[in-house]
């Protein structure tokens, strides 16, 4: 039996998420139709709103529904530290920590095999931050990817002609694991960014 027009349009809206392939995005609508269509209602209206809704903040690009986010406009945060993170979720996953700076979200990563250069990733606004006066300290966060690693690079050039000081989140084994069971380049990393205890 032949499915309906609707139904490939759910199934083929479901595939934009990432990580979900037809046979997910199946699963999911059906699952929706026939278990949970009040569920299916309530996200659908969470989406429109948060699409409607969400934007980015003017100062440092993550995701708010002002023009400037909580965390910036906290009074609370230490406006001499700027962590400088690739996309949104770095910055929740570093305000799980004890962090308590600032940050500036580059919403991507130096490319060039993808098309994304330097102005791309709003490095205007992160050179307008520095030269501010209140940044003393920008921590580069990220990702230990070939790319991430020449964004790193590439920004840490551009805080020092600022005449600040620059450092680059260590990168290692994680708290729980084992040696045995983690990569050379993890290890070479954790060894090259000991420090005395």
């Amino acid at each position: 039996m032949a499915e309906s027009t609707v139904l490939n349009n759910l199934v083929n809206a479901l595939r934009c998420m990432p990580g979900i392939g037809k046979k997910s995005a199946q699963r999911i609508a059906y699952h929706l139709l026939q278990r949970d269509r009040q569920g299916a209602r309530e996200l659908a209206r969470a989406l429109t709103e948060a699409m409607d809704n969400i934007g980015h903040c003017h100062r440092c690009r993550t995701f708010s529904e002002t023009d400037i986010c909580r965390l910036c406009s906290s009074a609370k945060r230490d406006r001499s530290l700027l962590c400088v993170v690739e996309n949104p979720p770095d910055v929740y996953a570093i305000e799980e920590s004890d962090y308590r700076g600032l940050y500036f979200v580059l919403l991507g990563r130096l490319s060039p095999l993808d098309g994304i250069g330097p102005d791309a990733l709003g490095l205007d606004k992160l050179q307008q931050l520095l030269a501010g006066g209140e940044v003393q300290e920008v921590i580069l966060a990220t990702n230990t990817t070939v790319e991430g690693e020449a964004t790193a690079h590439f920004i840490s050039e551009i805080v020092r002609t600022h005449g600040l000081r620059v450092t680059r989140i260590a990168h290692g084994i994680p708290m729980g694991g084992e040696l045995e069971y983690v990569d050379s380049s993890t290890i070479t990393h954790a060894i090259a960014g000991r420090r005395e205890i």
